[in-house]
């Protein structure tokens, strides 16, 4: 290796170690600023990251940039205290986002972007418009609508009087999760309450790991023969990291002969910044929930239901 190379690897180095330390900092100053969820964070940070190493000239600054924002990533148990779940959730956004911020700075320094002649500049250009959105969340009135909805219907193998009976009884969260909801997400454990009379409880202990373990208490607002609505009472759990349920509104009705169209209503509010990135991720999510509170709650032991088909409003 040559002097050259050398200092140029050692200022390397020295760059990345200073670029995860101010990612660390950037970090730590949101969270006491109550800013972790907007998209200061999911934006802003990797942004950081990249714009930390622009006292670097590797030969191309996305592959710098997405390696160093691996590594973070790799170390973010240590650098922002977060889980595998919330690594997996934001891995996308940071890959994006340093990709951009790399084609900018390799346009700035004259470096041809792969599969891309000079041209590439002007996308390079607007590219990097796109960082302001990391200020969603921060500046008062720029937002998007927070408030969700997600529909989820199935017919159940089962009549309306069967399918009364299951929900008014003590949940049983015995089905197995979708796969999207085991990878990482906090899952039911200890539950408690039955009824379908107004005021009457539901408490659903949420386990996330060996932390953040909290209940979700939902109360009977209101029940006919055909529909019950549940409303949040308390929320403890991690799932308020990424949003705050509001009510689930379930009906039922006859769909033939022993057979109850179940409809699964679950209304919540979006935590997370930027809206384009998260509210699609979070009603994907959402109505696999729906559909699975179908099969566990409103579904008798011995009946069997076939796909659910989701509705987002």
């Amino acid at each position: 290796m040559t002097d050259s190379s050398d200092t140029r690897a050692r200022r390397l180095l020295a760059a990345v170690i200073l670029a995860l330390v101010a990612a660390s900092i950037a970090y730590r100053l949101l969270i006491e600023k109550n800013l972790e969820h907007t998209a200061l964070v999911f934006v802003g940070i990797p942004a950081l990251l990249a714009f930390m190493l622009l006292q670097t000239r590797p030969t191309t600054a996305i592959g710098t940039i997405n390696k160093v924002i691996a590594l973070a990533l790799c170390l973010s148990g240590v650098l922002f205290g977060e889980g595998l779940i919330c690594i997996m959730m934001a891995a996308p956004i940071f890959f994006l986002v340093g990709t951009i911020v790399g084609v900018f700075i390799n346009w700035a320094r004259g470096v041809p972007n792969p599969g891309e002649g000079r041209s590439s500049k002007w996308r390079g250009v607007a590219g990097i418009l796109v960082l302001p959105l990391s200020t969603e969340g921060v500046i008062a009135g720029f937002e998007f609508n927070r408030r969700e909805q997600v529909t989820a219907v199935r017919v159940v193998a089962a009549t309306p009087d069967a399918v009364r009976a299951a929900l008014a009884a003590t949940p049983t969260f015995d089905r197995t999760l979708p796969p999207f909801l085991r990878i990482g997400f906090p899952i039911p454990g200890h539950v408690s309450g039955s009824g379908l009379n107004a005021g009457d409880q539901r408490s659903i202990e949420f386990l996330h790991g060996e932390h953040h373990d909290g209940a979700l208490v939902m109360q009977v607002s209101d029940a006919d023969a055909s529909s019950v609505r549940f409303t949040v009472v308390r929320d403890s759990s991690y799932i308020t990291h990424w949003l705050a349920w509001e009510d689930a509104v379930v009906r039922w009705e006859p769909a033939g002969a022993g057979e109850t169209r179940v409809t699964w209503t679950l209304r919540y509010e979006r935590r997370l910044d930027p809206a384009w990135y998260f509210a699609p991720l979070e009603r994907y999510g959402v109505s696999l929930a729906a559909g699975y509170l179908i099969d566990a709650l409103a579904t008798p032991r011995a009946a069997h239901t076939p796909a659910h088909t989701p509705v987002h409003r």
